[in-house]
């Protein structure tokens, strides 16, 4: 019974941060672009490490899990 009702509310927080994405989307239009991601483009190949963006992203979903396991 426990997991799923965990399963019902992360499928809910997925559904309200799609929502939130889409209906926001230019306004997260900094997020890949931060100092700290590296884009490399030459004639024929494209690198791109979004390694500041992943980080902002790990500590906000760090502090979300950390909440989530707070109170429930």
């Amino acid at each position: 019974m426990q997991a799923g009702k965990i399963i019902v509310i992360i499928g809910i927080i997925v559904v309200v941060i799609g929502l939130l994405v889409w209906l926001a989307g230019d306004k997260f239009s900094w997020f890949g672009h931060l100092p700290g991601d590296i884009r490399v483009e030459r004639k024929n190949m494209r690198f791109f490490a979004p390694i500041t963006s992943m980080i902002l992203l790990s500590i906000l979903l760090s502090i979300l899990l950390w909440l989530f396991r707070k109170f429930f």
